[in-house]
C-alpha cells in the first residue's frame, strides 16, 4: 500500500547526472511503487535541483530492509569521523 505522504528536506550539497555535477538543494523521501526496481513497493529517494530542471535529479529505489541499512550506515560513518568534519561550515579549498 502507497502511503502518498512525502517527507521533502532542504539539503546541501551534490549529485551526479546525465550532464556531470550538480547542486542539491532538496531530497523527497516516499513510499511508492518504483519505476524500475522489480519490487511492489520501494523506498524512494529523490535527491533535486528544480532550479536547474529535470534532468538535475537523482533517484533511488531501495528496499525498506535497504532504506534501514543506509540510514544505520550514515550514521556509523558520522560518528566514526571527527566533529564538523562534513559540517556545511567547512569551505572547499
Amino acid at each position: 500500500m502507497c502511503t502518498y505522504l512525502t517527507e521533502k528536506i532542504r539539503v546541501e550539497g551534490s549529485g551526479k547526472g546525465p550532464r556531470g555535477y550538480f547542486s542539491l538543494t532538496e531530497a523527497m523521501v516516499y513510499v511508492d511503487h518504483p519505476q524500475h526496481a522489480a519490487y511492489e513497493h520501494t523506498v524512494n529517494i529523490d535527491f533535486r535541483n528544480p532550479a536547474e530542471g529535470p534532468s538535475a535529479r537523482v533517484a533511488v529505489e531501495l528496499t525498506e530492509e535497504a532504506a534501514l541499512a543506509l540510514v544505520e550506515a550514515v550514521r556509523t560513518a558520522l560518528a566514526s569521523a571527527p566533529p564538523g568534519l562534513a559540517s556545511a561550515r567547512r569551505q572547499r579549498g
